[in-house]
């Protein structure tokens, strides 16, 4: 059997007497891919931070590869975990925003091998090995010596999705990937998450790219006001959608 790599149960989330997630049911399995869609404001990218605890949730479960991530049970009780068990937990979780993240201090070989040293305790030299051989994945092998400020927009996300691969995640999140890219640039991200995909890797995006979610995507799932109100796959959901209010968001999109 395929093995269920995120799964949630009623997952609510508040600000004060604001309520972002109404009870979200989602399960993402090992090597599939899920594309949320959904206008802005609908809680995509809240729930997307949720699963590795850049937010905490309010209510309802959410547990990675089985395991709640952020808090622990103790004495029958569940408590918030500590930084360095959040940190431990977000090892396996590879996370992309909308606006790269890079340290501007950092070469881009320093961006990707920071983390492994640091936090893996991996040795220096297989490191940069590691992140030479990601770096040329993306196409941007001749920019080691390189700093965030000297690279385009589309060439600083695909540093970004090179970074959080050097972890070596079981699980990837893409938030928005493209959202901040000119248009000319969006494809040669978009080639690289395909890449991913086409591996095998997880994945979880957030996006309004129909034609990724089209092409790539093993699951849909369409969200709004905070709900899911219909997931299945692109054959269905972006081709066939059953709800209204599908239909009225992807007639305004596509």
């Amino acid at each position: 059997m395929t093995a269920t790599i995120v799964s949630a149960r009623g997952v609510r989330k508040s600000y004060g007497a604001v309520e972002v997630l109404k009870g979200i049911d989602l399960d993402l399995l090992e090597g599939q891919v899920m594309c949320l869609l959904g206008p802005s404001g609908s809680g995509k990218s809240t729930f997307l931070r949720c699963i590795n605890h850049l937010e905490s949730v309010s209510g309802g479960t959410l547990t990675v590869h089985g395991q709640l991530v952020g808090y622990r049970h103790r004495r029958g009780k569940l408590y918030e975990s500590s930084e360095a068990e959040i940190c431990r937990d977000r090892s396996d979780i590879g996370m992309v925003f909308q606006h790269f993240n890079l340290f501007p201090h950092m070469t881009v070989l320093e961006n990707l091998t920071v983390g492994p040293v640091t936090v893996r305790g991996r040795a220096r030299k297989a490191s940069v090995a590691r992140a030479v051989q990601l770096l040329e994945r993306v196409g941007l092998g001749d920019k080691l010596k390189a700093y965030p400020k000297q690279l385009s927009g589309g060439q600083q996300q695909r540093v970004a999705i090179a970074r959080a691969l050097a972890m070596e995640p079981r699980l990837m999140l893409f938030d928005e990937p493209t959202s901040a890219l000119d248009p000319e640039l969006v494809g040669d991200v978009l080639a690289v998450m395909k890449d991913l995909a086409a591996d095998g890797m997880t994945m979880l995006v957030v996006t309004h790219e129909m034609g990724f979610a089209r092409e790539v995507a093993d699951v849909v799932v369409f969200m709004d006001g905070g709900s899911v109100v219909e997931s299945g796959p692109p054959s269905q959901v972006i081709e066939a959608p059953v709800h209204d209010r599908t239909r009225a968001f992807l007639s305004a999109v596509l």
